[in-house]
């Protein structure tokens, strides 16, 4: 669906074409600015990481019980590779909630 087909929909505010155009061409400016881009991808990311961690613990731990449970190497193999990943991102969480952001323009790296 374009602009045009979703102010076409019915609803109960109605814009003059002036004020449709005004909106139109400000909506197209925010799509344009690339600050205010990483800023909205920042706020989606947030969930992400402490959901990340938690899977990748729940993870880590059932391969690391039934590595044992079963002697098998593949598994303890699997945690051998997923627990340090582990670590990191729960090391990144732990950076992130304890410290002030810096900003992006101060950031050493981009991944952490």
């Amino acid at each position: 669906m374009d602009d045009w087909e979703m102010w076409e929909m019915d609803d109960q505010v109605r814009l003059s074409p002036r004020e449709r155009l005004v909106l139109l061409q400000i909506e197209a400016n925010l799509r344009h600015d690339r600050r205010f881009a990483r800023r909205m991808a920042a706020a989606r990311r947030e969930f992400w990481l402490p959901a990340g961690v938690v899977l990748l613990a729940a993870a880590s731990v059932f391969v690391a019980v039934m590595g044992i449970r079963t002697s098998d190497p593949a598994l303890l193999w699997c945690f051998a590779l997923l627990w340090p990943l582990t670590l990191f991102q729960a090391f990144r969480l732990l950076c992130r909630t304890t410290g002030p952001r810096p900003s992006s323009r101060t950031r050493l790296t981009p991944w952490l």
